[in-house]
């Protein structure tokens, strides 16, 4: 009797195919000089807005992309697109992440050599994500004040396997009654000494320190 492979097995030899091509398009990001940052988060939690804010003031001074992952719809890339920078969907379907293939895929016919950064905007999911690498050279987390204070220790993987994390919606805090302190705790618990930032890509709060963040990431770049 043939006993069929554990599915364990199989998504292991899965993950091992993507983080070799992660590993190549991260060579071939760092050859062409484009700063490839990604985020990652749950449904809702202000990824699309902040990208808008951002881009918006990036337009100006420099040559700035974004990748968009969702199960369905154009949407993001449409507001996306009103920004200026240069803007492709990636659907997934019933896919609940991107992987390193779609990142190719999607790049073949765009020059990295005339771009400065990269943004991928995962599908919004908390768990699926964080086993993926897409050869970004940051990955960033984001959590909302109005999805509650545990999640780094209810999803602690995605928090474990980011570089930066960033609380977002500031200016519903106080409704919510967030308790920061705690946040802080929970993140820190789960992934010491990462950087947080605070921040509502609406009314501006936390927005001027997170731009002069990106800012210097790419005079390093």
């Amino acid at each position: 009797m043939t006993i069929p492979p554990r599915l364990v097995e199989v998504r292991e030899k899965i993950l091992k195919q993507n983080d070799l091509l992660a590993q190549s398009l991260r060579q071939k990001f760092e050859k062409s000089g484009v700063y490839v940052i990604s985020l990652v988060s749950s449904p809702g939690s202000g990824k699309t807005k902040l990208l808008e804010k951002t881009l918006s003031w990036m337009y100006q001074k420099y040559s700035v992309a974004v990748l968009v992952g969702d199960l369905a719809t154009d949407n993001d890339a449409i507001r996306l697109s009103s920004t200026n920078a240069l803007v492709k969907q990636i659907i997934t379907g019933t896919i609940c992440h991107l992987d390193a293939q779609m990142v190719e895929n999607a790049l073949k016919d765009w020059d990295l050599k005339s771009l400065d950064c990269l943004f991928i905007e995962n599908v919004g999911n908390l768990v699926c994500p964080s086993s993926y690498d897409l050869g970004e050279a940051l990955r960033i987390v984001l959590m909302s004040v109005t999805e509650g204070e545990d999640k780094p220790l209810k999803y602690p993987t995605i928090f474990n396997t980011a570089d930066i994390a960033v609380i977002t919606k500031l200016d519903l805090a106080k409704a919510v009654e967030f308790d920061f302190l705690l946040a802080y705790k929970n993140i820190q618990a789960v992934r010491p000494g990462i950087k947080v930032f605070e921040l509502s890509a609406k009314s501006g709060q936390g927005m001027d320190e997170w731009l002069e963040f990106i800012q210097k990431l790419l005079q390093k770049g």
